[in-house]
């Protein structure tokens, strides 16, 4: 569960404050007792069918998360990863939401194909020439966090074997 206390100004409304918390499928906000938040009654809670069902890699995509986006074309977008793991991380990924590899269909492997082919336009980019490596993972076991299928670029210094 996350909780965070924002305060803001409202144009030419007085200073008001709310409690955000996240639970799973549901987003409850109290309003504080200042300003016009205390003409909101009590607490609010937003139900499940307002959630948003698109993944963190989709959010990115449609600029609602921030990120340091490096590519970007009409079958998938890349960007560097927020906790990198060599000098060079990118997480290129495609635009059609598939959750692991296990869950690829035949129609997918052009896709796939194209997701290594701008594994290797970036990293001619980011000046790899002694090596890089790319890393699918699958599965919590395997390290997968997020599921919405993604190829990690990593390189910019040895990386040595076995990983992990």
């Amino acid at each position: 569960m996350q909780a965070e206390k924002r305060q803001g100004m409202a144009k030419g409304m007085p200073r008001f404050s709310f409690h955000v918390e996240v639970r799973p499928m549901f987003v409850y906000i109290r309003s504080g007792k200042q300003g016009f938040a205390e003409n909101i009654p009590g607490d609010r809670t937003l139900t499940s069918d307002m959630a948003d069902d698109r993944t963190l890699f989709q959010k990115i995509a449609d600029g609602d998360i921030p990120s340091d986006m490096v590519y970007e074309d009409e079958h998938c977008f890349a960007f560097r990863d927020i906790a990198p793991q060599a000098p060079v991380h990118i997480l290129i990924v495609p635009r059609k939401p598939i959750p692991a590899l296990d869950d690829l269909a035949e129609a997918d492997e052009p896709l796939m194909g194209r997701l290594v082919a701008v594994a290797r336009k970036l990293a001619a980019a980011e000046g790899l020439t002694e090596g890089y490596r790319t890393v699918f993972n699958c599965g919590p076991a395997a390290g997968q966090s997020v599921d919405h299928i993604h190829l990690h670029l990593l390189g910019g210094r040895s990386l040595g074997w076995p990983p992990g």
